[in-house]
């Protein structure tokens, strides 16, 4: 376990299946949506993935409440990527931002990514959202190595 900041009183710890309906309720804080579905399929894959597949789920705990969770997977990707830790869900429930709670999570899963020998994390982040964009920075992201393209399928054609 990694300790938080003393006045939080909590510590990260391993995710457990059981952590599902905190990290729903989390999720729902900061989306305005309740997604269950969504989070149990995340939960099935991340938990039943087999043994090969290097994961990384934490959960910060205090008082016996999840105020946090982090998850990531070591992926290697096509148009050259070499493996590297990816950041895909990081939240922290809104009585305890600004707590530490989301960096500490960061710096233990950089800790098992670094374990097992992956050398680059990355993580992506809607352009417009401050607070997740500042969160990454102060924490040492940077632009990547990579652009991020997409196409709407749902534009018509003019």
């Amino acid at each position: 376990m990694t300790a938080i900041p003393a006045d939080l009183a909590a510590e990260v710890r391993a995710l457990r299946a059981d952590d599902l309906d905190d990290v729903v309720r989390i999720d729902a804080l900061h989306t305005g949506q309740r997604k269950p579905e969504y989070w149990q399929r995340v939960f099935r894959d991340f938990f039943n993935g087999g043994q090969d597949a290097m994961r990384v789920g934490l959960a910060a705990e205090a008082d016996g409440v999840v105020q946090g969770y982090l998850l990531g997977e070591v992926r290697a990707f096509e148009f050259g990527s070499e493996a590297c830790g990816w950041v895909f869900a990081v939240g922290v429930d809104q009585s305890s931002l600004r707590g530490g709670i989301a960096s500490s999570l960061l710096a233990e899963a950089c800790r098992q990514f670094a374990r097992d020998g992956i050398t680059r994390v990355r993580t992506m982040v809607r352009r417009n959202d401050v607070p997740v964009l500042s969160f990454f920075r102060s924490n040492g992201f940077v632009g990547g190595s990579f652009v991020q393209l997409e196409l709407d399928l749902g534009e018509e054609e003019g």
